[in-house]
Protein backbone atom coordinates (compact mmCIF):
# COMPACT_ATOMS: atom_id res chain seq x y z
CA UNK A 1 0.00 0.00 0.00
CA UNK A 2 1.38 3.69 -0.85
CA UNK A 3 0.76 6.73 0.94
CA UNK A 4 -0.06 9.58 -1.85
CA UNK A 5 -0.94 12.38 0.81
CA UNK A 6 -4.32 14.05 1.32
CA UNK A 7 -5.96 10.17 2.93
CA UNK A 8 -4.96 8.80 -0.67
CA UNK A 9 -3.81 5.80 -0.19
CA UNK A 10 -3.14 3.40 -3.95
CA UNK A 11 -2.14 -0.22 -3.86
CA UNK A 12 -4.14 -3.62 -4.77
CA UNK A 13 -7.44 -4.16 -2.54
CA UNK A 14 -10.58 -6.69 -3.48
CA UNK A 15 -13.48 -4.62 -2.49
CA UNK A 16 -17.36 -5.89 -2.82
CA UNK A 17 -18.30 -1.67 -3.13
CA UNK A 18 -20.07 -1.99 -6.15
CA UNK A 19 -22.44 -5.39 -5.75
CA UNK A 20 -23.45 -3.85 -1.91
CA UNK A 21 -24.20 -0.93 -3.82
CA UNK A 22 -26.29 -2.78 -6.65
CA UNK A 23 -28.76 -5.56 -3.80
CA UNK A 24 -29.96 -2.30 -2.18
CA UNK A 25 -33.59 -1.72 -2.34
CA UNK A 26 -35.00 1.90 -3.48
CA UNK A 27 -35.17 3.97 -0.66
CA UNK A 28 -34.89 7.67 0.49
CA UNK A 29 -31.31 7.41 -0.12
CA UNK A 30 -31.88 7.11 -3.54
CA UNK A 31 -34.56 9.72 -3.64
CA UNK A 32 -32.34 12.07 -2.54
CA UNK A 33 -29.61 11.66 -5.18
CA UNK A 34 -32.32 11.90 -7.64
CA UNK A 35 -33.98 14.88 -6.15
CA UNK A 36 -29.82 16.62 -6.01
CA UNK A 37 -28.67 15.45 -8.93
CA UNK A 38 -31.53 14.85 -11.65
CA UNK A 39 -33.22 18.30 -11.10
CA UNK A 40 -30.11 19.85 -12.90
CA UNK A 41 -32.00 19.21 -16.57
CA UNK A 42 -34.83 20.94 -15.36
CA UNK A 43 -32.52 24.28 -15.38
CA UNK A 44 -31.46 23.33 -18.99
CA UNK A 45 -34.67 22.46 -20.14
CA UNK A 46 -35.49 25.87 -19.31
CA UNK A 47 -32.66 27.72 -20.42
CA UNK A 48 -33.41 26.31 -23.89
CA UNK A 49 -36.81 26.80 -23.71
CA UNK A 50 -36.89 30.37 -22.85
CA UNK A 51 -34.71 31.21 -25.26
CA UNK A 52 -36.78 29.45 -27.85
CA UNK A 53 -39.55 31.75 -27.07
CA UNK A 54 -38.29 34.60 -26.41
CA UNK A 55 -36.49 34.69 -29.63
CA UNK A 56 -39.32 36.93 -31.06
CA UNK A 57 -39.71 39.21 -28.30
CA UNK A 58 -36.04 40.03 -28.15
CA UNK A 59 -35.43 40.76 -31.77
CA UNK A 60 -38.30 43.39 -31.07
CA UNK A 61 -37.90 46.88 -31.17
CA UNK A 62 -37.94 48.55 -27.41
CA UNK A 63 -36.46 44.94 -26.10
CA UNK A 64 -33.12 46.47 -24.85
CA UNK A 65 -31.50 44.35 -27.52
CA UNK A 66 -30.19 45.30 -30.94
CA UNK A 67 -30.65 41.66 -32.19
CA UNK A 68 -32.75 39.44 -35.36
CA UNK A 69 -34.83 36.33 -34.43
CA UNK A 70 -32.04 34.60 -36.47
CA UNK A 71 -29.42 35.78 -34.09
CA UNK A 72 -31.08 34.37 -30.97
CA UNK A 73 -31.84 31.07 -32.73
CA UNK A 74 -29.56 30.15 -34.73
CA UNK A 75 -25.91 31.69 -33.29
CA UNK A 76 -26.60 32.53 -29.55
CA UNK A 77 -28.34 28.61 -29.73
CA UNK A 78 -25.22 27.17 -31.50
CA UNK A 79 -22.52 29.54 -28.90
CA UNK A 80 -24.92 27.72 -26.26
CA UNK A 81 -24.30 24.63 -27.35
CA UNK A 82 -20.80 25.13 -28.21
CA UNK A 83 -20.14 26.14 -24.85
CA UNK A 84 -21.99 22.79 -23.16
CA UNK A 85 -19.35 20.48 -25.46
CA UNK A 86 -16.58 22.47 -24.05
CA UNK A 87 -17.75 22.69 -20.69
CA UNK A 88 -18.41 18.66 -21.11
CA UNK A 89 -15.24 17.70 -22.56
CA UNK A 90 -13.19 20.41 -19.98
CA UNK A 91 -15.24 19.21 -16.52
CA UNK A 92 -15.68 15.68 -17.88
CA UNK A 93 -12.22 15.27 -17.46
CA UNK A 94 -11.20 17.02 -13.96
CA UNK A 95 -14.44 14.47 -12.76
CA UNK A 96 -12.63 11.55 -14.17
CA UNK A 97 -9.72 12.85 -12.12
CA UNK A 98 -10.68 15.23 -8.87
CA UNK A 99 -14.33 13.06 -8.71
CA UNK A 100 -17.84 13.94 -9.20
CA UNK A 101 -19.11 15.55 -6.32
CA UNK A 102 -16.16 18.28 -6.18
CA UNK A 103 -17.56 19.06 -10.28
CA UNK A 104 -21.15 18.99 -9.96
CA UNK A 105 -21.05 21.65 -7.15
CA UNK A 106 -18.41 23.50 -9.26
CA UNK A 107 -20.16 23.40 -13.02
CA UNK A 108 -23.61 24.27 -11.58
CA UNK A 109 -21.97 27.29 -10.12
CA UNK A 110 -20.55 28.67 -13.46
CA UNK A 111 -23.88 27.92 -14.87
CA UNK A 112 -25.55 30.36 -11.72
CA UNK A 113 -23.37 33.29 -12.27
CA UNK A 114 -23.70 32.98 -16.20
CA UNK A 115 -27.09 33.14 -15.94
CA UNK A 116 -27.26 36.28 -13.48
CA UNK A 117 -24.88 37.85 -16.37
CA UNK A 118 -27.48 36.72 -19.29
CA UNK A 119 -29.95 38.65 -17.15
CA UNK A 120 -28.60 42.21 -17.13
CA UNK A 121 -27.29 41.59 -20.84
CA UNK A 122 -26.96 45.08 -22.70
CA UNK A 123 -25.29 44.08 -25.95
CA UNK A 124 -25.97 41.24 -28.34
CA UNK A 125 -22.32 40.40 -27.48
CA UNK A 126 -22.57 40.48 -24.07
CA UNK A 127 -25.77 38.07 -24.80
CA UNK A 128 -23.77 35.98 -26.73
CA UNK A 129 -20.61 35.32 -24.91
CA UNK A 130 -22.70 34.49 -21.29
CA UNK A 131 -25.31 32.23 -23.32
CA UNK A 132 -21.67 30.19 -24.10
CA UNK A 133 -20.70 30.00 -20.51
CA UNK A 134 -23.94 29.01 -19.41
CA UNK A 135 -23.96 26.08 -21.99
CA UNK A 136 -20.14 25.73 -20.56
CA UNK A 137 -21.63 24.62 -16.79
CA UNK A 138 -24.44 22.78 -18.36
CA UNK A 139 -22.03 20.87 -20.34
CA UNK A 140 -20.23 19.96 -17.20
CA UNK A 141 -23.05 19.43 -15.50
CA UNK A 142 -23.99 16.18 -18.37
CA UNK A 143 -20.71 14.55 -17.68
CA UNK A 144 -20.46 14.94 -13.65
CA UNK A 145 -24.70 14.05 -13.21
CA UNK A 146 -24.41 11.21 -15.59
CA UNK A 147 -21.57 9.26 -14.11
CA UNK A 148 -22.38 9.60 -10.31
CA UNK A 149 -26.12 8.86 -10.93
CA UNK A 150 -25.39 5.73 -12.74
CA UNK A 151 -22.49 4.76 -9.97
CA UNK A 152 -24.72 5.42 -7.48
CA UNK A 153 -28.19 3.55 -8.50
CA UNK A 154 -29.18 -0.14 -8.28
CA UNK A 155 -28.61 -1.75 -11.71
CA UNK A 156 -32.07 -3.22 -10.96
CA UNK A 157 -33.56 0.10 -11.53
CA UNK A 158 -30.51 1.84 -13.50
CA UNK A 159 -32.01 2.05 -16.79
CA UNK A 160 -35.27 3.51 -15.61
CA UNK A 161 -34.28 6.34 -13.14
CA UNK A 162 -31.13 7.77 -15.58
CA UNK A 163 -34.13 7.82 -18.71
CA UNK A 164 -36.42 9.59 -16.04
CA UNK A 165 -33.66 12.13 -14.58
CA UNK A 166 -32.67 13.12 -18.12
CA UNK A 167 -36.32 13.54 -19.58
CA UNK A 168 -36.87 15.67 -16.36
CA UNK A 169 -35.36 18.34 -19.27
CA UNK A 170 -39.14 18.23 -20.69
CA UNK A 171 -40.04 19.15 -17.28
CA UNK A 172 -38.04 22.61 -17.85
CA UNK A 173 -38.87 23.04 -20.73
CA UNK A 174 -43.21 23.17 -19.76
CA UNK A 175 -41.97 25.53 -17.26
CA UNK A 176 -40.14 27.90 -19.57
CA UNK A 177 -43.02 27.88 -21.72
CA UNK A 178 -45.29 28.78 -18.73
CA UNK A 179 -42.68 31.12 -17.89
CA UNK A 180 -42.40 32.97 -21.33
CA UNK A 181 -46.17 33.49 -21.51
CA UNK A 182 -46.16 35.27 -18.35
CA UNK A 183 -42.93 37.30 -19.31
CA UNK A 184 -43.75 38.46 -22.22
CA UNK A 185 -47.25 39.61 -21.80
CA UNK A 186 -46.53 43.41 -21.87
CA UNK A 187 -49.68 44.19 -19.88
CA UNK A 188 -47.54 42.81 -17.36
CA UNK A 189 -43.77 43.41 -17.68
CA UNK A 190 -42.24 46.19 -20.06
CA UNK A 191 -40.56 44.23 -23.31
CA UNK A 192 -37.20 44.98 -21.70
CA UNK A 193 -37.76 43.56 -18.01
CA UNK A 194 -39.95 40.61 -18.99
CA UNK A 195 -37.58 38.07 -20.97
CA UNK A 196 -34.35 39.29 -18.42
CA UNK A 197 -36.69 37.85 -15.23
CA UNK A 198 -37.44 34.36 -16.77
CA UNK A 199 -33.33 33.94 -16.75
CA UNK A 200 -33.58 35.31 -13.14
CA UNK A 201 -35.57 32.57 -12.39
CA UNK A 202 -33.14 30.15 -13.62
CA UNK A 203 -30.83 31.45 -10.48
CA UNK A 204 -33.30 30.97 -8.24
CA UNK A 205 -33.73 27.74 -9.10
CA UNK A 206 -30.52 26.69 -9.02
CA UNK A 207 -29.57 28.16 -5.77
CA UNK A 208 -32.16 25.78 -4.43
CA UNK A 209 -30.88 22.92 -6.53
CA UNK A 210 -27.06 23.75 -4.49
CA UNK A 211 -28.24 23.58 -1.66
CA UNK A 212 -29.93 20.19 -2.28
CA UNK A 213 -26.56 19.08 -3.84
CA UNK A 214 -24.31 19.48 -1.32
CA UNK A 215 -25.77 16.59 0.85
CA UNK A 216 -25.10 13.82 -2.04
CA UNK A 217 -22.17 11.92 -1.38
CA UNK A 218 -19.07 11.12 -3.87
CA UNK A 219 -19.37 7.98 -5.73
CA UNK A 220 -17.92 4.87 -3.53
CA UNK A 221 -16.80 2.98 -7.03
CA UNK A 222 -15.04 6.38 -7.83
CA UNK A 223 -13.57 6.65 -4.28
CA UNK A 224 -12.18 2.93 -3.83
CA UNK A 225 -10.43 3.04 -7.28
CA UNK A 226 -8.41 6.70 -6.54
CA UNK A 227 -6.84 5.37 -2.93
CA UNK A 228 -10.01 6.52 -0.85
CA UNK A 229 -11.17 2.85 -0.26
CA UNK A 230 -11.77 3.12 3.43
CA UNK A 231 -13.97 6.36 3.21
CA UNK A 232 -16.11 4.32 0.28
CA UNK A 233 -16.70 1.66 2.27
CA UNK A 234 -18.10 3.98 5.51
CA UNK A 235 -20.22 5.50 2.91
CA UNK A 236 -21.63 2.61 2.10
CA UNK A 237 -22.18 0.93 5.37
CA UNK A 238 -23.61 4.28 6.70
CA UNK A 239 -26.24 3.68 3.30
CA UNK A 240 -26.76 0.55 4.26
CA UNK A 241 -27.80 0.93 7.82
CA UNK A 242 -29.77 3.38 6.68
CA UNK A 243 -31.51 1.49 4.45
CA UNK A 244 -32.24 -1.55 6.94
CA UNK A 245 -33.74 1.15 9.59
CA UNK A 246 -36.16 2.59 7.08
CA UNK A 247 -37.08 -1.33 5.56
CA UNK A 248 -37.44 -2.98 9.07
CA UNK A 249 -35.11 -5.97 7.39
CA UNK A 250 -31.05 -7.14 7.11
CA UNK A 251 -29.93 -7.08 3.48
CA UNK A 252 -28.52 -9.78 1.68
CA UNK A 253 -25.41 -10.70 1.32
CA UNK A 254 -23.29 -9.03 -1.92
CA UNK A 255 -22.41 -11.46 -3.99
CA UNK A 256 -19.52 -10.92 -6.03
CA UNK A 257 -16.19 -9.13 -4.72
CA UNK A 258 -13.69 -7.04 -7.58
CA UNK A 259 -10.01 -6.82 -7.40
CA UNK A 260 -8.48 -3.98 -8.38
CA UNK A 261 -5.34 -1.97 -8.42
CA UNK A 262 -5.60 1.97 -7.35
CA UNK A 263 -4.48 4.73 -9.31
CA UNK A 264 -4.72 8.12 -8.50
CA UNK A 265 -5.66 9.17 -11.90
CA UNK A 266 -5.61 8.00 -15.63
CA UNK A 267 -3.89 9.55 -18.62
CA UNK A 268 -6.03 11.09 -21.76
CA UNK A 269 -4.39 8.69 -24.08
CA UNK A 270 -5.29 5.77 -22.51
CA UNK A 271 -9.36 6.81 -22.29
CA UNK A 272 -8.84 7.38 -26.04
CA UNK A 273 -7.38 3.84 -26.62
CA UNK A 274 -9.86 2.48 -24.27
CA UNK A 275 -12.54 4.21 -26.11
CA UNK A 276 -11.66 2.94 -29.70
CA UNK A 277 -9.08 0.86 -29.62
CA UNK A 278 -11.24 -1.83 -26.84
CA UNK A 279 -14.30 -0.57 -27.86
CA UNK A 280 -15.06 0.08 -31.29
CA UNK A 281 -18.59 -0.98 -32.01
CA UNK A 282 -19.52 0.82 -28.70
CA UNK A 283 -17.91 4.21 -29.89
CA UNK A 284 -19.32 4.40 -33.22
CA UNK A 285 -22.73 3.62 -31.21
CA UNK A 286 -22.33 6.68 -28.87
CA UNK A 287 -21.89 8.84 -32.02
CA UNK A 288 -24.73 7.74 -34.05
CA UNK A 289 -26.88 7.79 -30.90
CA UNK A 290 -26.04 11.31 -29.57
CA UNK A 291 -25.65 12.63 -33.82
CA UNK A 292 -29.16 11.36 -34.52
CA UNK A 293 -31.30 13.12 -31.79
CA UNK A 294 -29.43 16.37 -31.65
CA UNK A 295 -30.38 16.83 -35.33
CA UNK A 296 -33.80 15.41 -34.81
CA UNK A 297 -34.72 17.73 -31.98
CA UNK A 298 -33.13 20.67 -33.33
CA UNK A 299 -35.31 20.30 -36.25
CA UNK A 300 -37.73 20.63 -33.90
CA UNK A 301 -37.25 22.54 -31.13
CA UNK A 302 -34.94 25.36 -31.90
CA UNK A 303 -37.69 26.74 -34.78
CA UNK A 304 -40.86 25.34 -33.48
CA UNK A 305 -41.76 28.85 -32.36
CA UNK A 306 -40.85 30.35 -36.12
CA UNK A 307 -43.26 27.64 -37.59
CA UNK A 308 -46.05 28.47 -35.73
CA UNK A 309 -45.89 31.87 -36.47
CA UNK A 310 -45.20 32.04 -40.12
CA UNK A 311 -46.89 29.42 -41.05
CA UNK A 312 -49.77 29.09 -38.55
CA UNK A 313 -50.24 33.13 -37.68
CA UNK A 314 -49.66 32.01 -34.31
CA UNK A 315 -49.20 35.18 -31.95
CA UNK A 316 -45.16 35.23 -30.69
CA UNK A 317 -46.66 35.54 -27.31
CA UNK A 318 -49.32 32.55 -27.44
CA UNK A 319 -46.33 29.68 -28.98
CA UNK A 320 -45.30 29.07 -25.17
CA UNK A 321 -48.74 27.45 -24.69
CA UNK A 322 -48.39 25.29 -27.54
CA UNK A 323 -44.71 24.44 -26.10
CA UNK A 324 -46.29 22.80 -23.28
CA UNK A 325 -47.86 20.35 -25.13
CA UNK A 326 -44.84 19.46 -27.10
CA UNK A 327 -42.45 19.10 -23.89
CA UNK A 328 -45.78 17.31 -21.77
CA UNK A 329 -45.65 14.68 -24.97
CA UNK A 330 -41.63 14.34 -24.19
CA UNK A 331 -41.68 14.06 -20.60
CA UNK A 332 -44.12 11.31 -20.77
CA UNK A 333 -41.68 8.96 -23.22
CA UNK A 334 -39.11 8.32 -20.55
CA UNK A 335 -41.56 8.47 -17.74
CA UNK A 336 -43.85 6.02 -19.67
CA UNK A 337 -41.24 3.61 -21.73
CA UNK A 338 -38.19 3.67 -18.80
CA UNK A 339 -39.12 0.67 -17.25
CA UNK A 340 -39.16 -1.56 -20.29
CA UNK A 341 -35.47 -0.52 -21.14
CA UNK A 342 -34.18 -2.62 -17.76
CA UNK A 343 -37.50 -5.36 -18.95
CA UNK A 344 -37.93 -5.62 -22.57
CA UNK A 345 -34.00 -4.75 -22.89
CA UNK A 346 -31.69 -1.90 -24.03
CA UNK A 347 -31.53 -3.13 -27.38
CA UNK A 348 -34.99 -3.03 -28.94
CA UNK A 349 -36.17 0.17 -27.00
CA UNK A 350 -33.23 1.84 -27.86
CA UNK A 351 -33.39 0.90 -31.63
CA UNK A 352 -37.32 0.63 -31.81
CA UNK A 353 -37.34 4.52 -30.27
CA UNK A 354 -34.96 5.56 -32.33
CA UNK A 355 -36.61 4.53 -35.79
CA UNK A 356 -40.10 4.85 -34.79
CA UNK A 357 -39.29 8.81 -33.96
CA UNK A 358 -37.75 8.98 -37.17
CA UNK A 359 -40.42 7.30 -39.35
CA UNK A 360 -43.25 9.50 -37.66
CA UNK A 361 -41.13 12.85 -38.43
CA UNK A 362 -40.79 11.74 -42.39
CA UNK A 363 -44.81 10.89 -42.18
CA UNK A 364 -44.98 14.42 -40.11
CA UNK A 365 -42.94 16.21 -43.13
CA UNK A 366 -44.96 14.78 -45.70
CA UNK A 367 -48.48 15.93 -44.33
CA UNK A 368 -47.15 19.38 -43.65
CA UNK A 369 -45.91 19.92 -46.98
CA UNK A 370 -49.57 18.69 -48.40
CA UNK A 371 -51.26 21.57 -46.25
CA UNK A 372 -52.85 19.12 -44.43
CA UNK A 373 -51.73 20.49 -41.17
CA UNK A 374 -52.74 23.64 -38.97
CA UNK A 375 -50.86 24.73 -35.68
CA UNK A 376 -52.87 22.48 -33.02
CA UNK A 377 -52.80 19.14 -35.80
CA UNK A 378 -48.43 20.14 -36.17
CA UNK A 379 -48.19 20.25 -32.38
CA UNK A 380 -50.37 16.68 -31.66
CA UNK A 381 -47.97 15.81 -34.56
CA UNK A 382 -44.49 16.67 -32.86
CA UNK A 383 -46.08 15.49 -28.98
CA UNK A 384 -46.30 11.83 -30.83
CA UNK A 385 -42.97 12.04 -32.73
CA UNK A 386 -41.51 13.47 -29.35
CA UNK A 387 -42.67 10.77 -27.18
CA UNK A 388 -40.79 8.09 -28.58
CA UNK A 389 -37.49 10.37 -29.53
CA UNK A 390 -37.19 12.21 -25.86
CA UNK A 391 -36.92 8.32 -24.78
CA UNK A 392 -34.47 7.56 -27.23
CA UNK A 393 -32.39 10.87 -26.49
CA UNK A 394 -32.10 10.05 -22.93
CA UNK A 395 -31.10 6.24 -23.49
CA UNK A 396 -28.08 7.75 -25.30
CA UNK A 397 -27.13 9.17 -22.63
CA UNK A 398 -27.21 6.38 -20.17
CA UNK A 399 -26.00 4.23 -22.90
CA UNK A 400 -22.51 5.82 -22.89
CA UNK A 401 -22.67 6.27 -19.30
CA UNK A 402 -22.75 2.30 -18.61
CA UNK A 403 -20.89 0.39 -21.53
CA UNK A 404 -17.26 1.98 -20.98
CA UNK A 405 -14.67 1.50 -17.78
CA UNK A 406 -15.21 3.32 -14.66
CA UNK A 407 -12.14 5.26 -14.96
CA UNK A 408 -13.35 6.79 -18.60
CA UNK A 409 -16.98 7.14 -17.86
CA UNK A 410 -17.36 10.93 -17.61
CA UNK A 411 -15.07 11.64 -20.02
CA UNK A 412 -16.60 9.06 -22.05
CA UNK A 413 -20.28 11.12 -21.67
CA UNK A 414 -18.17 14.27 -22.37
CA UNK A 415 -16.80 12.80 -25.43
CA UNK A 416 -19.74 11.55 -27.56
CA UNK A 417 -22.13 14.39 -26.19
CA UNK A 418 -19.36 17.06 -27.20
CA UNK A 419 -19.09 15.39 -30.71
CA UNK A 420 -22.65 14.59 -31.46
CA UNK A 421 -23.98 17.64 -30.32
CA UNK A 422 -21.35 19.85 -31.97
CA UNK A 423 -22.33 18.04 -35.24
CA UNK A 424 -26.09 18.12 -34.45
CA UNK A 425 -26.11 20.86 -31.79
CA UNK A 426 -24.17 23.80 -33.74
CA UNK A 427 -24.65 22.56 -37.23
CA UNK A 428 -28.33 22.15 -36.44
CA UNK A 429 -29.06 25.35 -35.14
CA UNK A 430 -27.69 27.53 -37.97
CA UNK A 431 -29.24 25.10 -40.31
CA UNK A 432 -32.22 25.15 -39.26
CA UNK A 433 -32.77 28.57 -38.12
CA UNK A 434 -32.39 29.68 -41.52
CA UNK A 435 -34.49 26.90 -42.77
CA UNK A 436 -37.21 27.40 -40.52
CA UNK A 437 -37.61 31.09 -40.74
CA UNK A 438 -37.02 31.12 -44.12
CA UNK A 439 -40.98 31.08 -44.77
CA UNK A 440 -40.52 28.35 -47.61
CA UNK A 441 -42.68 25.30 -46.85
CA UNK A 442 -40.23 23.38 -48.89
CA UNK A 443 -37.05 24.58 -46.50
CA UNK A 444 -38.88 23.59 -43.20
CA UNK A 445 -39.77 19.98 -44.74
CA UNK A 446 -35.96 19.32 -45.91
CA UNK A 447 -35.06 20.46 -41.84
CA UNK A 448 -37.53 17.94 -40.19
CA UNK A 449 -36.05 15.04 -43.41
CA UNK A 450 -32.61 15.90 -42.60
CA UNK A 451 -33.26 14.94 -38.17
CA UNK A 452 -35.45 12.05 -39.16
CA UNK A 453 -33.01 10.65 -41.72
CA UNK A 454 -30.21 10.66 -38.79
CA UNK A 455 -32.61 9.52 -36.24
CA UNK A 456 -33.25 6.62 -38.39
CA UNK A 457 -29.64 5.98 -39.18
CA UNK A 458 -28.93 5.65 -35.24
CA UNK A 459 -31.88 3.21 -34.65
CA UNK A 460 -30.46 1.01 -37.50
CA UNK A 461 -26.82 1.22 -35.79
CA UNK A 462 -28.29 0.60 -32.10
CA UNK A 463 -29.95 -2.58 -33.22
CA UNK A 464 -26.38 -4.16 -34.14
CA UNK A 465 -24.58 -2.57 -32.09
CA UNK A 466 -26.07 -2.08 -29.10
CA UNK A 467 -25.31 -3.71 -25.54
CA UNK A 468 -27.46 -5.88 -23.31
CA UNK A 469 -26.63 -3.57 -19.77
CA UNK A 470 -30.29 -4.37 -18.39
CA UNK A 471 -29.76 -5.10 -15.13
CA UNK A 472 -25.88 -6.03 -15.13
CA UNK A 473 -23.27 -4.39 -12.97
CA UNK A 474 -21.69 -1.36 -14.33
CA UNK A 475 -18.09 -3.51 -13.97
CA UNK A 476 -19.98 -6.16 -15.37
CA UNK A 477 -20.65 -4.72 -18.34
CA UNK A 478 -17.02 -2.97 -19.20
CA UNK A 479 -14.38 -4.11 -17.01
CA UNK A 480 -12.11 -1.84 -15.08
CA UNK A 481 -9.01 -0.55 -16.82
CA UNK A 482 -7.61 -0.67 -12.66
CA UNK A 483 -9.51 -4.58 -12.33
CA UNK A 484 -7.77 -5.80 -15.50
CA UNK A 485 -4.08 -3.97 -14.22
CA UNK A 486 -5.01 -5.74 -11.12
CA UNK A 487 -4.38 -8.98 -13.15
CA UNK A 488 -0.70 -8.86 -12.63
CA UNK A 489 0.29 -10.18 -9.55
CA UNK A 490 0.91 -7.33 -6.81
CA UNK A 491 3.06 -8.05 -3.81
CA UNK A 492 0.27 -6.81 -1.38
CA UNK A 493 -3.34 -6.74 -0.82
CA UNK A 494 -6.18 -5.49 1.08
CA UNK A 495 -9.85 -6.14 1.52
CA UNK A 496 -12.82 -3.85 1.31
Amino acid sequence: MTETGAGVRTGTITTKVPARLDRLPWSSWHWMIVIGLGTVWILDGLEVTVVGNIAGRLSEKGSGLAISDAQVTGLAAALYVAGACAGALFFGWLTDRFGRKKLFLVTLAVYLAATALTAVSFAPWWFFVFRFFTGFGIGGEYAAINSAIDELIPSKYRGRVDLMINGSFWLGAMGGSLLSVLALNTDIFPKDIGWRLTFALGVVLGLVILLVRRHVPESPRWMFIHGRAEGADKLVEDVERQVEEETGRPLPEPEDAITIKQRHSIGFLTIARTLFRSYPKRAVLGLALFIGQAFLYNAITFGFGSILVKFFDVSSGNTGYYFVVIAFGNFLGPLLLGKLFDTVGRKPMIAGTYIVSGVLLFVTAWMFNNGWLNAFTMTACWCVVLFFASAGASSAYLTVSEIFPMETRAMAIAFFYAIGTAAGGITGPMLFADLTSSGVVGDTVLAFCIGAALMVAAGLVAAFFAVAAEGRSLENIAKPLSAQAAAVPAPRSATV
